[in-house]
């Protein structure tokens, strides 16, 4: 039997984390290493998504750590901690983390990416009026540009469709204005719809 296969077959096809059953995927804990079914979990895109900081952080999404944060594999037991690490502003999750015990070892491989430590505010890439973007947004440039390295002077009221967030950098977008892909500070884009 594959990794993959044993992974479903523990977690029940449920997000071992939240118990939700759509979108979900197999996720490897960091620090990454070799391919092992107690470093994977199964769980919600939404999970990933805000483990991962691409999403803002929910403290009431995250109430279910005070069930997972019990389980008996390793993985389930590490994401748990160091999600309720990142909740400690909240009342429940300083109690859950309170009562909670893990073998050294599972400490120790939690406390590793130091994940755990970072404030609980998420770096997103945000709009001049500070929504949120994600990839495939339609977004409005509130500012005409000189496209560097060309011609184009990209006008103000100028919709740029199906952008793509610049990963390493939350001032930054991408998308295709009169053909051309060009990178676009976000500080000059409105989202639209």
């Amino acid at each position: 039997m594959s990794i993959e296969q044993q992974i479903l077959e523990r977690s029940g096809l449920q997000c071992e984390l939240s118990k939700a059953k759509e979108k979900l995927m197999i996720y490897r804990i960091p620090p990454l290493g070799d391919n092992d079914i107690n470093k994977c979990i199964y769980i919600s895109e939404k999970c990933i998504n805000q483990l991962e900081k691409k999403e803002e952080l929910d403290p009431k999404f995250w109430t279910f750590l005070k069930e997972s944060m019990w389980s008996e594999v390793p993985a389930v037991q590490v994401v748990s901690w160091r999600m309720l690490n990142r909740l400690q502003n909240e009342s429940w999750a300083m109690e859950a983390l309170e009562m909670m015990y893990l073998d050294d070892d599972v400490l120790e491989w939690a406390k590793a990416t130091g994940d755990h430590e970072e404030a609980t505010e998420t770096d997103l890439h945000r709009d001049c009026n500070g929504t949120t973007l994600y990839n495939g947004d339609t977004v409005i440039l509130i500012k005409s540009l000189d496209v560097k390295g060309s011609s184009i002077n990209a006008k103000m009221g100028t919709p740029v469709r199906n952008i793509k967030l610049v990963a390493d950098n939350t001032d930054q977008i991408e998308g295709k204005i009169e053909g051309q892909q060009i990178v676009i500070l976000t500080k000059f884009v409105r989202k639209t719809g």
